[in-house]
């Protein structure tokens, strides 16, 4: 076998009208360290790391939730929760070391069983279905071969599998939580990690509180320091409204955001009080996903013309004004390991082509809108949106898009912008023909296989290729940083240049802004989304 190392003052009390209650002052709280309040964009749907999928609510994760491994910042694994890691000559096998003085908030001993008891839940028949048929579908079993010593066997080698034990999904939960927690998918107070902060109130619409942990002392060597958290408590408010969030900011009311709208970049970085930071997300772009499995983009020349109708660079100068970085393949520049750069300016903005090829699809009249028909119907394609998922004013972008394409093409693009299960169930019912989506995986790998593969759980273009199945098969075999490039760059070419299943648009970045008091605020080395609250403080 052969060793490898998992080598924020408030000015005052004022009212928040957006959630209806006070935001309370900085106190240096039991044990110093103070207290924070920092306001983001988005609600997440549940507090289990098992069930995580919003990227923008993945800086709550490992405030409560720790890993195995962790990554650097030159992306390598490095130890946490597991002290080493051996792996076999085959691939196969993996044997962790686990630190053998951690603990869950409950008191649960964190050890070798409390391990297998995650990764047996993981996959579990209907528990996380996306990640046991991707992430963990090379799993074969866990065995306690010692108190702190586990061993893995995988039933063929994968390449993702050290990625997946460091990413938010595979956090680990206290035994005692997955055996009686009254709701374990959506989490909460019952919910427990070992984290440097404990969640102890949730009030849904409106904020999460978290306090310090006080036994804390098992950060990964990647963090700012050792020991327990600075803060002693942290306070998050849920304000979906962009210019609520800055209002909150400037008032006092808050000492931290995150989702700056591009309309007040300005304004933060021209107030010397203030600090604005910002990052590319790793994982897959933002994109429209097309629906193959029914009219009109079961015809490649209308997936081709809705691209071509859309002038990408001014849509995202219009509703971004200069921030947002386009995109141009499914792997966005954010992973740098695996985006194929030579799909760059090879598509797009071109409404005479676009015109031309929707004339021989057969769409070539037009109704008293100036909508063009066909046989009696008009060309309408309609966008289902989870509204919990929606960031980066996503809405905004999609009506932009919607008045290019009508006036560029003909095409009436419906925007519908819902509750979480009633997009699921237009998903379910194929009641849609763009999806909307974007990945912030840490390997980019792990996106391509949960949006492309046939049966995969989010293939909602309904591709079936037996060639993007093979090559992602292969890729997902191999450990070899340059083998995967090379397979990833070939399914990326089927994918935006030959099938023309998406529409590329913007490559998510995460914005923050925070008083100029504040430190510690960072960025995850490899996925570029907000980190945890552990090594911020208030002060010097």
């Amino acid at each position: 076998m052969r060793s490898r190392w998992g080598a924020l003052a408030l000015a005052g009390v004022l009212t928040l009208a957006a959630c209806g209650t006070e935001a309370p002052a900085a106190t240096a709280g039991e044990g110093g360290g103070g207290s924070l309040v920092w306001a983001v964009e988005t609600q997440p749907i549940t507090f289990n790391p098992h069930q995580w999928g919003q990227n923008k609510a993945r800086l709550l994760v490992h405030n409560q939730f720790d890993n195995l491994i962790a990554r650097g910042r030159n992306g390598e694994f490095l130890p946490w929760l597991a002290t080493s890691w051996e792996v076999s000559e085959d691939g196969l096998t993996y044997t962790f070391r686990l630190r053998e003085d951690v603990t869950f908030h409950d008191g649960e001993r964190f050890d070798a069983a409390a391990v297998k008891a995650n990764l047996d839940q993981l996959v579990s028949e209907g528990y996380n279905p996306a990640v046991k048929a991707i992430q963990l579908r090379d799993f074969g079993s866990a065995e306690v071969t010692g108190p702190y010593t586990l061993k893995v066997t995988l039933k063929t080698p994968d390449g993702i599998f050290l990625d997946f034990l460091a990413s938010p999904p595979a956090g680990q939960v206290s035994p005692r939580s997955l055996k009686n927690a009254k709701d374990l998918k959506a989490g909460g107070t019952d919910v427990v990690g070992t984290g440097p902060f404990i969640l102890d109130r949730f009030t849904p619409g409106q904020e999460v509180h978290y306090r310090r942990n006080p036994d804390y002392d098992w950060a990964p060597p990647s963090a700012g320091h050792q020991g327990p958290a600075y803060l002693a408590e942290l306070t998050y408010r849920f304000l979906p409204e962009a210019a609520v969030r800055v209002g909150a900011l400037t008032s006092g009311q808050v000492q931290v955001i995150e989702g700056v709208p591009a309309t007040e970049v300005g304004l933060i970085k021209s107030d010397p009080g203030l600090r604005l930071e910002t990052s590319l997300n790793s994982g897959s772009a933002f994109s429209y996903y097309f629906n193959l499995s029914h009219a009109p983009f079961d015809d490649k020349r209308v997936r081709e013309a809705f691209r071509d109708a859309v002038d990408v660079d001014a849509v995202l100068n219009a509703v971004y004004q200069g921030t947002a970085k386009r995109a141009w393949s499914i792997v966005g520049q954010g992973s740098p390991a695996f985006y194929d750069a030579s799909l760059e300016n090879t598509f797009g903005d071109d409404p005479a082509r676009a015109n031309r090829l929707l004339d021989e699809a057969g769409w070539n009249q037009r109704d008293g809108e100036g909508f063009r028909v066909k046989d009696g119907k008009r060309l309408s394609v309609r966008s289902v949106s989870s509204a919990p998922y929606v960031r980066d004013r996503r809405d905004v972008l999609a009506q932009a898009i919607q008045a290019a394409v009508k006036q560029s093409a003909g095409i009436d693009f419906q925007v519908k912008l819902v509750d979480d299960g009633t997009a699921q169930k237009a998903y379910r019912e194929d009641q849609y023909e763009i999806f909307e989506n974007s990945r912030g995986d840490t390997d980019a790998g792990a996106a391509l296989n949960l949006i492309l593969p046939k049966g995969a759980a989010i293939n909602r273009t309904h591709v079936e290729s037996a060639e993007l199945d093979r090559l992602l098969a292969e890729a997902s075999a191999t450990s070899d940083p340059a083998e995967r490039k090379e397979l990833y760059a070939k399914v990326q070419k089927i994918a935006v240049a030959d099938e023309v299943l998406l529409l590329p648009l913007y490559v998510p970045a995460d914005q923050i802004a925070h008083g100029a008091g504040v430190t510690g605020v960072t960025f995850e080395p490899v996925s570029g989304t907000p980190n945890s609250a552990y090594d911020v403080r208030i002060g010097t």
